[in-house]
Parts: structure tokens; C-alpha cells; sequence
């Protein structure tokens, strides 16, 4: 049970939280900060105790929105240390969003080729799943991915080209999350994905050096970064004959 300092009606509660549920709103308020950059990657926030009071609610209120926040990995947790920000290295960044997997064990990172990189105008999809005006533009990107030195996936990548200036001229390394988050200060929060089964057209076929009509697994991506932006969409045509797509689900 809640002490009476967390009641929502105190002066303490009611300027800081406001009258939606306490646990909720506290991480709001705290994912308003990781996304002001108020805290750094790597860097250890004030203990339960000091937010607790900071923010008029009990330390449990406090330990259930860190514990969400670090669910989400956006901070993690050590043990007599305290609580970070979570750094998204590639490797991390990979495994947290790349779901295919090879059906026997052992597989290592993905690789990446890039084929084609524009800032261009938005076609339909692309102003509908980023929330995009037509005036605006989007990098677009294609390329391949290889798993176990298998080529595997043929994807389009679009992000609104007003949040990563300069990008269409960069060279992109074979994972792209956490140089959003070094180079450009976007860091995604969470990846909505649709998945279909598909039938690869010719261009498809071509790119993924197989026949037309081959059965291949469609991955449709909008990725959102922690002020609840679209600001990716991914589609991703995967080759599943020796793969698989692995899901845990909590």
C-alpha cells in the first residue's frame, strides 16, 4: 500500500505526477529525462530513495519504473552498484532487435552490404508508417544482411532525413541503432513489427540470388524512439529455409 505522501491530491504528487496511475507516470517522467539526455549512456541515476523524494512517491513506486525502464533495456541494473543508463552497442543492439536465428546453434553476428543509399521524396508507405508530410524527405536505404556468411535478407530502410542530417552521406556500419543513438541522439524505445508470409517477386528473387516465387518471410518494422516517434521503417524479405524467427515472450 501506497504511503500517504504518494496520494495524487498532495501538493507534492499533484505538481509532479498529476492524477493518472503513480507507477505509469513515473516512468513517463523518467523516460522524459533518458530522452532530454538529462542522463547520459553509461551514466548512474540518483538512488531509489533521492527520486522518491524528488518526485513525492514511495520508493516501491519508484523501483517499479525503473524496473519497466530496465525491461525495455533502457537501463540496467547492477547488483550493489545501482542503476545506468543502458549503452546500446552494436552487439546489444543486434541481439535486442534481430530476431532471426539459425536452426542449429551457433550462429555469430550478422553482417551487412549496402547496395543503394538516396535522400529522396517519400513515397506512400513511407509518409504513412514515419508520419511524414510530402514536402519532406527521407533517407532510404537498401541492402543486404548475411548470417553465417548465408545471404539471408534483402531490406529497405527509411528514416525522416530531418532527424539524421547528414546521413545519406555517411558510411553505415552493419548496425544502425546505436549509431542513432552516438551520431544523432535518437535512441529506439520500441520496434512494432508485422510479419507475412510472401511469394519473392522478380526484383526480390534477384537481390536474394534465388527463384521467383520462392516462400520467404516478410518483416514490416516502424521502430520509435523514446518521445514516441516514428523514426524508422524497416522492410525486411527473409529467406527462412535454414532459419527461423525467435520470439520471447515474458
Amino acid at each position: 500500500m501506497e504511503r500517504t505522501g504518494d496520494d495524487p491530491t498532495t501538493a507534492a504528487g499533484r505538481s509532479e505526477i498529476g492524477y493518472r496511475p503513480l507507477y505509469r507516470q513515473v516512468y513517463d517522467k523518467l523516460l522524459k529525462r533518458l530522452a532530454d539526455a538529462v542522463w547520459q549512456p553509461g551514466q548512474m541515476l540518483p538512488s531509489e530513495g533521492q527520486l522518491a523524494v524528488e518526485l513525492g512517491v514511495s520508493q516501491g513506486t519508484v523501483r517499479k519504473a525503473l524496473d519497466a525502464l530496465t525491461a525495455d533495456s533502457l537501463l540496467i541494473r547492477r547488483q550493489g552498484r545501482g542503476t545506468f543508463v543502458a549503452e546500446h552497442d552494436d552487439q546489444q543492439s543486434v541481439f535486442r532487435f534481430f530476431k532471426l536465428r539459425p536452426d542449429r546453434a551457433g550462429a555469430g553476428m550478422p553482417t551487412s552490404r549496402v547496395i543503394t543509399m538516396t535522400e529522396t521524396s517519400p513515397n506512400a508507405d513511407e509518409r504513412e508508417n514515419l508520419d511524414l508530410l510530402r514536402t519532406a524527405q527521407v533517407v532510404r536505404i537498401e541492402r543486404l544482411r548475411y548470417l553465417d556468411g548465408r545471404l539471408c535478407i534483402a531490406e529497405t530502410i527509411s528514416v525522416p532525413a530531418v532527424l539524421f542530417p547528414g546521413f545519406a552521406r555517411m558510411e553505415i556500419p552493419n548496425t544502425l541503432y546505436s549509431l542513432y543513438a552516438t551520431r544523432f541522439g535518437i535512441t529506439i524505445a520500441t520496434a512494432n513489427e508485422r510479419l507475412k508470409a510472401i511469394s519473392l517477386d522478380a526484383r526480390q528473387a534477384q537481390l536474394l540470388e534465388t527463384s521467383t516465387g520462392t516462400a520467404a518471410l516478410e518483416i514490416d518494422r516502424i521502430a520509435v524512439d523514446l518521445e514516441d516517434r516514428p523514426v524508422e521503417w524497416r522492410l525486411s524479405i527473409c529467406l527462412t529455409q535454414l532459419l527461423h524467427y525467435n520470439s520471447l515472450l515474458r
